[in-house]
């Protein structure tokens, strides 16, 4: 049995790299033709790095399908696309951070802290080395000034917004709209199995960010444990959402609620946009009017789940297709969208 488990995991794993490659090749084809020698690496780090995050999600994440978005939201998300603003290197840095943090996640099932955490450190150690290295062969992967500021944390929300303000302005933050409703029922299952050990590397992650750059790393680059942190949380909240039973209608109720309280916030902002004289801010408002369906797909996503755990109904596959559907389309949409702006 555990021979069939390997051989399964193997192809899992086969499948689900061949689907971020046609994702890749298909998203950065178009540009291809201004790509000149080493800017092809800008379609093979997002790749990489779906990879990573999907082959690190199966530690925690039964489901396929769970592992696939969670990998796909790391890998082509909105903050791993937005690095192609620095140099190349950069976001194969932030590729390789996942495999990084492979031996500390087969190495957790032993439950031994002195072997755990000086693994776990192992990623944290791996940047400041990265930039050393970088910094005497003449690379510069990301600037030392770049650090997230306050502005930047629009993005989580409405991150297509974000890119349309300039991608050289602003450092790309956010998991698109649909997959909010997974991230907000990860951190649901997250308070309930009290991982405190994830909170901390998430702490860990976010304050250096907001900091000065020290050991001559940019700050931006140490976002990339929590939003790798925040992806494997995600698939967990799908794959959560595929699950839920008759007694977890609370949690969907509330999942439902913050989905749908995001699109009024958007729709407001959307209605302040248009009022803005000439038309100048035309654009921003067309943009935050597809954010707030976005949101009302998703929460009518977890609304249809709602019912049907109300009933008592499990149907785990269609559940999947429900939620993997919208959320297919609003990381498609949104990744061509950012790419677009990038090139």
């Amino acid at each position: 049995m555990r021979y069939l488990n390997k051989r399964a995991e193997l192809w899992f794993f086969i499948f689900a790299a061949g689907i971020y490659a046609v994702f890749s090749v298909h998203l950065y084809r178009p540009y291809f033709k201004f790509f000149d020698g080493e800017e092809y690496i800008f379609a093979l780090y997002p790749f990489f790095g779906a990879l990573g995050c999907f082959f690190l999600s199966r530690r925690w994440i039964r489901s396929f399908w769970a592992s696939v978005f969670s990998g796909c939201i790391y890998g082509f998300g909105p903050y791993l696309l937005g690095l192609a603003q620095y140099h190349p290197t950069a976001g194969m840095l932030s590729a390789c951070i996942p495999w990084f943090f492979l031996p500390a996640s087969v190495f957790s099932r032993i439950r031994r802290w002195w072997v755990g955490v000086p693994l776990t450190v192992v990623p944290f150690a791996a940047i400041p080395v990265f930039f050393r290295l970088a910094g005497e062969y003449r690379l510069f992967p990301a600037s030392i000034q770049a650090r997230l500021e306050i502005s930047d944390l629009t993005g989580i929300l409405a991150p297509l917004v974000m890119a349309k303000r300039g991608i050289t302005e602003v450092n790309l933050l956010g998991f698109y709209h649909v997959p909010i409703a997974a991230l907000v029922m990860g951190f649901f299952i997250l308070y309930l199995s009290r991982r405190i050990g994830v909170v901390i590397i998430l702490f860990v992650g976010i304050i250096p960010a907001f900091c000065k750059s020290f050991l001559d790393v940019s700050p931006v680059i140490w976002l990339t444990i929590p939003v790798l942190c925040c992806s494997v949380i995600l698939g967990v909240g799908l794959e959560g959402l595929s699950k839920a039973a008759c007694s977890d209608r609370g949690w969907l109720l509330a999942v439902t609620g913050v989905m749908g309280g995001l699109s009024i916030v958007s729709l407001l902002l959307a209605s302040r946009c248009f009022q803005v004289f000439a038309g100048l801010a035309a654009g921003y408002g067309r943009l935050l009017v597809q954010t707030a369906y976005m949101y009302i797909l998703g929460a009518i996503s977890v609304l249809i789940i709602f019912f049907m755990a109300r009933a008592k109904l499990r149907m785990g596959r269609l559940r999947l297709i429900v939620l993997c559907t919208a959320m297919g389309i609003d990381i498609y949409q949104g990744a061509i969208f950012i790419v677009g702006r990038i090139f």
